[in-house]
């Protein structure tokens, strides 16, 4: 653990700033608004170690990944989000100095994250041999203009005289930290002096993926009016440089106003006239409106999915950044884009989309965002399916096999195992469908969209799996679960499940799917028949002995011990053993039979659950962000009240204390649903089914309340629990509603309350 922010239920404050550092400071204060997003690195520059990182949504690079052990049916290239072109850059001279934290004498460090709307400020006293200047840069990207970025700098001379220049620069020469050779991504198309912005072009590739185009442009601020300065252009690059002295007691603040346009919007001819027009609706306000047009965003967002917690600050604040940083990431606003493990804070992970969403995202965003925001990360799967169907011709296989990560529906992981071993995740992103239609009790999408979902990837599982003739039963061999670290296993448990429950599922709702659905899927009595046998004999792996589900075949021949006997200097596992050795070992990645316990909770049984519990937990080295939340949530279902809260400040605090030491890479986004998960499926033990919905909540020993609200089917509820097992329920708004709590059956009416004790 590491931890370099203050305790603040609504900041992230520091009044430190720490070299060594530098890299967790910008993952942390990363910040976004869905179209665009950057780290938190210096405007002024910054000449030590950094990851300087600015990132477009949906702007990605074909990346090479054929090599000498290149073997068919391996992905043609490796998808990458690209470093892309910089807009935060204001250059400062000081008396002919150019100013430099990694190297200047500095005092009265100061560095905040708002997160009411995602603001970042950053303060700081230059102390030089011949004045003394303090500068404050704040910035955000506005949720109301979506392209538009606002930034602005105040210098105030403490003592001396100061000759400041500063220059407002867009810089397209960037690279990738983890491109090859130092390569870059994008070509210079255009400089314009006149109209102070850029234009460039992705670099062409080989596999057929469009380019993209991307157009900047930036206009300075000062009182509110449009200045002037000198402009200077070099290959994608302009800059417009201001001056100006100052005396003791002294300020000058500027504004820097940009807009960010790309082709997957506006065409390349049409960028211009956009971005003009765009910058002239920034422009009308000023940086005071723009900032109170965007907090009012932020404002209704909150009031529908703020977490109040009292007694534990730490607490408090872990779970309002981890929502922060997921809103800044995705609201639903564009069903062209997902939820990348990284999001806008680092190139780790290639920025593209994983099984994350499905399986994390969606039962946080159904309660807490409009219908809509889901439906949209449905509809993004469902337009993908042509790649789906391409990928699973890749292996010779038929129906759909939606990719481990992806840009556009084509598989693009350049890893074997994880890339056609881990398709657990081909039966975990239709579970999205089902978590839908069981929450908000809306089935037309499942009747029809989702129905091709369903069938597509019905088909693949079919001709997946095989049938044992000695057993008598179906089998899936060579797979990687969610624990992934192992590799190549045969009948993992979690993975066997998953494809007979898309199956069960599948043969339940396709009597009920529209008839456009049914004539355009074809599907066939045999077809039928085929699914309900590998329902009925698929195979599981189970001790009866020991009570549990197997991991996969030969889990239990491992050396089987607890992670409490590996010495604490070699972890976490990843950064200190080899692969060989992690292969080798029973010590589990992330949540394995326990996902598919998650998932299907009312399949099993409370015994079953916790033999199951009790036998994986002291294995697993949560080394996955997506593992803690799992853990929490069935720790406390089955009454481990301690283990549950201990789960939940890792998955709340992951980032913010660094506790699996990677943090500096970039946050991770699409586990920060987790701390959500783990309070109110978790702490509050909601549920829901067809019937409805259900609680059966616990107060942590460390709280003296926590409340939250969701909006179901139609509903706005509010819950909170307080001392004394005592629980109250508002209906907020909607019609009347049944809940049960513990063994209590209530019916709430809008408007009114009703306390609960257990």
């Amino acid at each position: 653990m590491k931890r370099i922010f203050e305790i603040d239920p609504w900041k992230l404050t520091s009044h430190t700033f720490s070299k060594e550092d530098k890299r967790l400071q910008e993952s942390m204060t990363s910040i976004g608004n869905e179209y665009m997003g950057l780290r938190g690195n210096f405007e002024e520059g910054y000449s030590g170690d950094s990851l300087q990182g600015t990132y477009y949504a949906g702007v990605w690079f074909p990346d090479k990944t054929r090599v000498g052990w290149w073997k068919n049916g391996y992905p043609d290239y490796f998808g990458k989000t690209l470093n892309a072109p910089s807009f935060i850059d204001l250059p400062v001279t000081i008396n002919g100095h150019k100013l430099d934290l990694a190297t200047d004498k500095i005092s009265d460090f100061s560095l905040s994250l708002d997160m009411h709307q995602g603001l970042l400020t950053r303060s700081f006293i230059y102390e030089g041999k011949d004045c003394r200047v303090q500068f404050t840069f704040t910035r955000f990207l506005s949720s109301v203009i979506k392209e538009a970025a606002l930034i602005k700098v105040k210098a105030t001379v403490l003592s001396g005289e100061a000759d400041l220049q500063i220059a407002s620069r867009l810089n397209g020469n960037v690279v990738n930290e983890d491109s090859n050779y130092e390569e870059g991504f994008w070509d210079a198309l255009n400089e314009d002096a006149n109209g102070r912005s850029i234009q460039l072009r992705t670099k062409p590739n080989n596999f057929g993926t469009p380019q993209f185009t991307v157009l900047l442009k930036e206009v300075t601020r000062e009182d509110g009016e449009v200045i002037s300065g000198d402009v200077t252009t070099a290959s994608g690059e302009v800059s417009e440089l201001f001056a100006k002295t100052l005396t003791s007691g002294q300020s000058w603040e500027l504004e820097k106003d940009v807009i960010v346009i790309t082709s997957r919007d506006v065409a390349d001819e049409e960028q211009a006239a956009r971005a003009d027009e765009l910058m002239a609706k920034l422009t009308s306000k000023t940086f005071a409106q723009n900032l109170a047009d965007h907090e009012a965003v932020w404002e209704k967002r909150w009031a529908s999915c703020d977490v109040t917690i009292d007694g534990d600050p730490a607490a408090q604040q872990g779970i309002r950044f981890n929502i922060l940083q997921l809103f800044m990431t995705y609201y639903g606003r564009d069903p062209r884009l997902n939820i990348g493990p990284k999001g806008f804070t680092g190139e780790k992970y290639g920025g593209a989309t994983y099984w994350d969403t499905e399986a994390f995202i969606v039962p946080m965003y159904l309660a807490v965002a409009p219908k809509e925001v889901t439906k949209s990360l449905l509809e993004y799967r469902h337009e993908q399916l042509p790649g789906a169907f391409h990928n699973a011709r890749q292996q010779g296989l038929k129906g759909a096999l939606f990719p481990m990560v992806t840009f556009n529906g084509i598989e693009c992981h350049n890893e074997w195992e994880i890339t056609f071993e881990e398709i657990h995740r081909n039966a975990d992103i239709p579970f999205a469908i089902y978590q839908y239609t069981r929450y908000t009790g809306d089935d037309s999408y499942v009747k029809d969209e989702g129905m091709d979902v369903l069938v597509s990837t019905a088909r693949f599982w079919a001709d997946r799996v095989h049938f044992s003739k000695r057993k008598g039963q179906y089998m899936i061999h060579g797979v990687t679960g969610p624990n992934e670290y192992e590799n190549n296993v045969n009948n993992n448990w979690f993975t066997n499940t998953m494809a007979k429950w898309l199956l069960g599922y599948t043969l339940e709702r396709w009597p009920l799917a529209t008839e456009a659905a049914k004539k355009r899927l074809q599907v066939t009595d045999e077809e039928l028949a085929k699914w309900q046998d590998i329902v009925d004999r698929m195979y599981l792996p189970e001790d009866k002995e020991l009570g549990i589900f197997v991991q996969h075949d030969t889990y239990l021949d491992k050396d089987l011990r607890s992670k409490d006997t590996i010495p604490a200097d070699q972890l976490p596992l990843n950064q200190h053993w080899s692969w060989d050795k992690i292969l080798r070992s029973p010590f589990i990645k992330q949540a394995d039979v326990l996902q598919g316990i998650y998932f299907l909770n009312d399949h099993y049984t409370k015994e079953e659950k916790e033999r199951n519990y009790d036998f994986y937990e002291p294995m697993t080295v949560h080394e996955s962000s997506l593992s803690p939340s799992i853990h929490a949530i069935l720790a406390a279902e089955l009454g481990k009240q301690d283990k549950a809260v201990e789960f939940y400040e890792r998955t709340a605090r992951l980032d913010l204390d660094n506790y699996n030491n990677d943090t500096v890479d970039g946050l991770h986004i699409t586990s920060m649903s987790g701390s959500w998960l783990a309070i109110v499926q978790g702490f509050a033990g909601m549920r829901y089914n067809e019937d409805g919905i259900s609680f059966a909540p616990f107060l942590p020993k460390k709280w003296s309340s926590y409340s939250f609200k969701i909006n179901y089917r139609g509903r706005i509820l509010a819950l909170e629990v307080e001392k004394d097992k005592e629980v109250k329920l508002t209906l907020l708004s909607g019609e009347d509603l049944p809940v049960k709590v513990w063994d209590q059956e209530v019916t709430l009416k809008e408007g009114q309350s009703q306390c609960l004790k257990d």
